[in-house]
């Protein structure tokens, strides 16, 4: 790229020369990676939930519990959908010149699938936590784990942008 001049270049804070569609295909290649990795992690947590009906124990959930994990099922059911969401997205708009659309998308897609994964993973915490020590002990885990999730997913990468 050294040389080109190009109305369509640009050099971003860590002093890359892209063309705009360049910058469109690393963020889009990014996103895919990062999705990599929450996807599976929504489709073991899936997989988990999946399984619980089947199990003796549950027949011996209370109303409130069997609430909590069908909330959960939904919530890990809908952050599938959201996480997978910008492949399917990029499959209907593929080859229509549309990537600074999918790169938009993607990103508000991923980031709800992550929010609604936090808050799945955090009601199977408390679930679990409750079935075997007790509803306070269910609480104190969802308040640590969501508390956790806060800070690590959204607090500390704000702070760091600062920087």
């Amino acid at each position: 790229m050294a040389g080109k001049s190009n109305s369509n270049d640009t050099q971003d804070q860590a002093g890359r020369d892209e063309t705009r569609a360049e910058r469109l295909d690393r963020n889009w290649d990014e996103l895919m990676q990062e999705l990599r990795v929450a996807q599976t992690g929504v489709q073991i947590l899936s997989g988990f939930l999946l399984t619980l009906p089947f199990q003796d124990r549950f027949s011996d959930l209370s109303d409130v519990e069997t609430a909590i994990y069908l909330l959960a099922v939904i919530l890990a059911a809908i952050a599938t959908v959201l996480i997978i969401a910008p492949v399917a997205y990029h499959r209907l708009l593929f080859r229509q010149q549309e990537k600074d659309l999918l790169v938009q998308a993607g990103n508000r897609f991923a980031r709800s699938g992550l929010l609604v994964l936090a808050f799945a993973v955090t009601a199977v915490i408390y679930l679990i936590f409750d079935v075997v020590l007790g509803t306070t002990a269910g609480i104190v885990a969802f308040a640590a784990l969501f508390a956790l999730f806060l800070t690590c997913w959204v607090l500390l990468p704000l702070w760091s942008a600062r920087d």
